[in-house]
């Protein structure tokens, strides 16, 4: 098992990001489907009486999607697995502030493979130092890792002219650009604190993949939240129903994207 918490620093309120996050979720579900792989929707309904995080956040919305995978999961893993394997399957439980995902393979490694990511939206610039409530046995176990969307370096393949912070400035808003020392400069800011628990019990494989597991939701991280601050002027202003809607019309696109076309999107290192 490895524990590591992401600290991603935003110049956006808590409330802003609420509906960037959705909106970004939305589309970056779109630019990972096409060709017989990406994302496919299963449920988005509210949910209730769904204790998380010591009973404090009950209620919110629940989302269950697969994610077809073949090409995106390292040469390792498909030597490994079998072809019709590569579905992962995310339930995620939206209360925000407080948000918790759990992916699985239920299809092959069963209760082998498990990604927790429980996310926690404050708004302070990222000093908290246990905000998910942590026994000591975990802490000492937990890795922090600080994000920064404008200076932290993206690959190549990752990188696009009109997803960077340090160049983008929003007109809606005029935030931006991200340059220098701008997490302690910027106002409004918030932090994402997103505890990833990666598990993969494979006897002489085990380390190596959960490691890569913790390299790839990094790079997810960053490279989203590139897209969440760069996006800013596409989703500022939009409601909590105009989101509704906006999923609602992205299921349908999914659905018909994912059978057509080529395959799109991030590919594994």
């Amino acid at each position: 098992m490895l524990i590591k918490e992401y600290r991603v620093v935003l110049p956006l309120t808590v409330e802003e990001y609420q509906v960037g996050q959705l909106f970004s979720v939305a589309e970056a579900s779109k630019n990972e489907t096409g060709g017989g792989e990406g994302v496919e929707v299963l449920k988005n309904e509210p949910f209730d009486n769904h204790p998380l995080l010591g009973g404090r956040y009950s209620k919110g919305q629940y989302t269950y999607k697969i994610y077809h995978l073949a090409s995106k999961v390292p040469a390792i893993i498909r030597l490994l697995v079998p072809k019709g394997a590569l579905e992962i399957h995310e339930e995620a439980w939206n209360a925000y502030p407080y948000c918790k995902t759990v992916i699985t393979n239920p299809g092959y490694m069963k209760e082998n493979f498990s990604i927790v990511i429980e996310s926690y939206h404050i708004a302070d610039a990222g000093e908290k130092d246990n905000v998910h409530e942590l026994p000591p046995e975990k802490l000492k176990q937990r890795e922090v890792v600080m994000i920064d969307i404008a200076n932290d370096p993206v690959s190549q393949g990752d990188y696009k002219k009109d997803e960077d912070p340090t160049t983008f400035s929003s007109e809606k808003t005029g935030r931006g650009p991200l340059t220098g020392k701008w997490m302690n400069q910027v106002n409004p800011v918030m932090t994402c604190y997103k505890l990833v628990t990666a598990e993969f019990k494979w006897f002489g494989f085990q380390s190596r993949v959960e490691s890569f597991i913790q390299k790839s939701e990094r790079r997810l991280f960053t490279t989203f939240h590139r897209q969440v601050f760069c996006w800013l002027d596409r989703w500022h202003g939009l409601t909590m129903d105009d989101i509704r809607a906006i999923e609602d019309k992205t299921r349908e696109e999914l659905d018909k994207q994912r059978n057509v076309g080529e395959v799109r999107g991030m590919k594994a290192d």
